[in-house]
């Protein structure tokens, strides 16, 4: 992947690329054609990127989605080119995207937070509890595809410590048989858990990206309700009711909850 910033110390300056397993393959010559004209290519789109032709670089990447479907790499690429033109808000857009697909990306969360870090609005959210945030920091360090197979993994592994445990000719056998099916037990549920909720996360996709430039959340779905609330675009935002026809009702990260027209927002 493209990494498109970083920050001084830890990370090198925000136009350096990040290296390793995100490296841009070679640049490719790229034929002067229209993208309607031509089958577009990732490593077209990569080329673009780093001649610093963003704008063809983006097309490339939208390109790709539309023919190939989604790919994180790909969103994360698209996110570092809408950096770059200073769209902040697809940035975030993209980059949540990629997130999506793949949450325990450092370079993809970087990226994020550092695009967030552009925005005009400012949400203290909500506390809670250590053992929650704690819980959902281990949920997103895989995917539902990964945290499956960690379940199938360790369901396998409890049976073998527990015939360990109902074979076993020596008590320390049994002892060790019983301690171990009781962990791999309880990984396999906590997997099976994490790969359900992952999954429910990337099919009923409930959150969105503020687009528009500003917009007033409103008390009712209609122009003449109260104005509660001003966002700016980037802002993300949690959908509470869907419903009503060119109108969402949404909810912040402080709590705070309204209604702004559809057409002001994008879902991740």
């Amino acid at each position: 992947m493209i990494a498109a910033m970083c920050c001084v110390g830890a990370h090198a300056q925000a136009d350096s690329l990040t290296e390793g397993n995100h490296a841009v393959a070679a640049a490719q010559p790229v034929i002067a054609e229209s993208a309607e004209s031509i089958h577009v290519t990732k490593g077209m789109a990569d080329s673009a990127y780093m001649r610093n032709d963003f704008v063809t670089a983006i097309r490339y990447y939208e390109d790709l989605l539309q023919e190939q479907g989604e790919a994180a790499e790909v969103y994360y690429n698209l996110g570092n080119s809408y950096y770059k033109t200073e769209n902040i808000a697809r940035a975030i857009l993209n980059y949540e995207r990629a997130l999506l697909l793949r949450p325990g990306d450092g370079d993809i969360r970087f990226n994020l937070e550092m695009a967030r870090s552009k925005t005009v609005d400012k949400v203290t959210p909500i506390s809670e509890i250590f053992l929650v945030t704690w819980v959902k920091a281990v949920r997103n360090l895989a995917n539902a595809d990964t945290w499956g197979k960690w379940a199938v993994a360790t369901f396998v592994l409890f049976l073998i410590s527990f015939a360990l445990f109902l074979f076993g000719k020596r008590m320390l056998l049994k002892k060790l048989g019983f301690s171990a099916a009781l962990a791999f037990l309880g990984i396999t549920v906590a997997s099976n858990v994490f790969a359900f909720q992952q999954k429910d996360v990337l099919v009923n996709r409930g959150s969105a990206i503020v687009t528009a430039p500003s917009i007033t959340a409103k008390s009712t779905p209609t122009e003449g309700g109260t104005d509660l609330f001003i966002l700016h675009e980037g802002h993300k935002v949690f959908i509470k009711d869907n419903s009503m026809k060119g109108w969402k009702e949404v909810a912040l990260e402080d709590g705070n909850v309204g209604w702004i027209p559809s057409s002001a927002i994008e879902i991740i």
